[in-house]
């Protein structure tokens, strides 16, 4: 057993050198998969199994687990990755993309190690980037509608997370939370890891979509009987929904600061021509408490609409700088 060092003191890299099963067929892209896994021990060895028989390599960050994750893992066959402490999803995720690239992986495949996604769904999956349309391909339980497994309290929140995450990314995406993704291995630097959470779903779609990326998506299942989340679904929607919104506060300020002030400069100049007409027609004297607001709304609604036009020109030329 080989240990090396791989970002840093924090983790370590375990390798089997032993081939795995090849049932995958007989495409000439190396497919990787990684699964970021945080104490998964009662389903860590079949997903790893089940997924080398449509991959060429499976990655498994162990992300400061307390249980028997990492070994389990390694005797199934996967390559190994230690976080010695918990870091989060989104660095689990940078670390897999890293050691993949390390591998040779052409493509890059994401899935959950708590068995809620199906390894056989790999090869449609990886298919829209083998065939040189898409760089980057959602796996979605919604594409067609046909999802009659989700529970409906998780539907109404995903319903809020999907359009929080198409005003931040500008994409139409119809699963924006789904871990079950691929990528080509050329966009792994696209993308910035900084989410802890589940947020990482929706970053990871926010950067793909300012960077162009051509997107597609394919119909997935999933299996909720299997979900090991210890946080609840309120708690956890919510958390992800925070971290959406302050990603479009920075990189979609019109969005954020100009169109809410627009309306409220419009609420505003609304109520100032409605006392100007009760002035007008019935000698109406203004009232001092909706003076003040309409004034509010006018001043407070010109500061945002300025604000965000002024902070969406700085992150303008901020993405120029960087392209140069």
């Amino acid at each position: 057993m080989n240990n090396e060092l791989l970002t840093g003191k924090n983790a370590r890299l375990t390798t089997k050198n032993e081939e795995s099963p090849d049932a995958r067929g007989t495409s000439p892209q190396n497919i990787t998969v990684v699964l970021p896994a945080y104490n998964e021990e009662v389903s860590i060895g079949s997903i790893v199994l089940l997924t080398r028989h449509y991959s060429d390599s499976v990655i498994v960050i162990d992300d400061g687990s307390s249980d028997r994750t990492a070994r389990i893992a390694e005797k199934a066959g996967a390559h190994v990755i230690v976080h010695e402490a918990n870091k989060g999803k989104g660095a689990a995720l940078k670390t897999g993309f890293a050691a993949a690239a390390d591998l040779g992986a052409d493509i890059i495949v994401t899935m959950d190690s708590d068995g809620q996604h199906n390894p056989s769904d790999i090869p449609k999956l990886v298919a829209p980037i083998i065939d040189g349309y898409a760089e980057m391909v959602n796996g979605s339980r919604y594409l067609t509608h046909q999802d009659k497994n989700t529970p409906i309290y998780r539907r109404f929140g995903q319903t809020i997370l999907d359009t929080a995450t198409k005003m931040n990314s500008g994409l139409k995406i119809t699963d924006s939370q789904s871990g079950f993704r691929a990528f080509s291995a050329s966009t792994k630097n696209v993308f910035r890891f900084n989410a802890r959470g589940m947020a990482i779903e929706s970053e990871m779609l926010a950067d793909a979509g300012r960077s162009g990326l051509r997107i597609t998506e394919v119909e997935i299942g999933v299996r909720y009987d299997v979900d090991g989340s210890t946080m609840s679904p309120i708690k956890h929607g919510l958390g992800v929904l925070v971290m959406v919104l302050k990603d479009v506060e920075f990189n979609r300020p019109l969005y954020y600061f100009t169109a809410p002030g627009v309306l409220l400069w419009g609420g505003g100049l609304t109520m100032g021509v409605s006392f100007l007409h009760n002035y007008n027609a019935v000698g109406q004297g203004l009232n001092f408490g909706p003076t003040i607001l309409m004034i509010l709304l006018i001043i407070v609604g010109t500061f945002m609409a300025l604000t965000g036009v002024l902070l969406h020109s700085m992150s303008a030329v901020a993405r120029k700088t960087e392209a140069a």
